[in-house]
């Protein structure tokens, strides 16, 4: 697709994407195949006459004390190819001041028990500004249907219970995590890897899919084996290892638990932080 609009303002925004049925794909950019994957859902989602828009915002309210906001890679122009080639019609590329006008909002969202522990203890107050900027991103975007990934576990539950909690008119939809041929989630932050540090890396795929294997024995063996495994690789600072229930992303500690689990893991490789997880089915 040739011709995507790159607009700064929300008034530019409204004039550039007045179809009825709009999709959005929020991104801090860096934009990578797995952002592609998404915006290639979103685009079959509304169709040919529909509209896509790609936010490319990176965050301050996400990022806490020591980590990477100055750092995070900020690539517009390359986004907006690979936006464009994916089917999006619109690049909103607003600036700090579009989104937060008169500074740092007094009003913000609060992840509630569902945004303690995992991620949000490893990184407290990320999902209060994350939950603060998806609000806000889904008032200027209206859109019908906003796509995430699913690589983002947490991230992806807590927007759909805000979006149940506080009757936001919007469909939220996974895409599966897109990942490299050895298995690696492709991660805007993997650009950040060593050669020794990408092998390290390759741990956390090898972790979880060593759980994912043992799933017929039930939730104990998934644990042990994914223990067993991750004792196995080397290079990892692990954060946590959890088999969670992603209603309210809380610890999966029943035996006879029945329906869809999260394997996840956090874990710094060199000074990089990555996350991944899979889906587990207990039937």
């Amino acid at each position: 697709m040739t011709g995507t609009a790159l607009v700064h303002t929300a008034k530019e925004l409204r004039a550039a994407a007045p179809a009825a049925q709009r999709a959005v794909v929020m991104t801090m950019g860096a934009l990578h195949e797995g952002h592609a994957a998404l915006i290639r859902a979103a685009r079959k989602r509304v169709g040919p006459d529909g509209a896509v828009v790609v936010t490319v915002f990176v965050n301050p309210l996400q990022f806490g004390a020591g980590e990477d906001l100055d750092r995070y890679p900020r690539t517009l122009d390359a986004d907006l190819a690979l936006a464009g080639a994916a089917g999006a019609d619109v690049v909103f590329a607003p600036s700090v001041e579009e989104v937060y006008p008169g500074g740092a909002p007094q009003l913000r969202l609060a992840a509630g028990p569902m945004g303690a522990g995992y991620e949000g203890a490893a990184r407290p107050g990320h999902f209060d500004g994350m939950l603060t900027v998806v609000a806000k991103l889904l008032h200027l975007t209206a859109p019908e249907a906003a796509f995430f990934g699913e690589k983002d576990g947490q991230q992806l539950a807590l927007v759909r219970r805000m979006v149940r909690d506080l009757n936001f008119p919007v469909e939220i939809v996974g895409v599966p995590t897109v990942r490299e041929p050895d298995g690696l989630a492709l991660s805007s932050r993997n650009r950040y890897l060593s050669e020794q540090d990408r092998e390290h890396a390759l741990g956390l795929h090898r972790t979880l899919t060593a759980g994912w294997e043992a799933r017929k024995a039930g939730p104990a063996a998934v644990r042990a084996a994914a223990a067993a495994e991750l004792d196995r690789q080397t290079g990892l600072a692990v954060d946590y290892l959890g088999l969670i229930d992603p209603s309210d992303f809380t610890e999966v500690d029943r035996e006879d638990f029945r329906g869809e689990a999260l394997l996840a893991i956090a874990a710094k490789v060199g000074s990089t932080r990555l996350i991944d997880n899979v889906k587990v089915f207990f039937p």
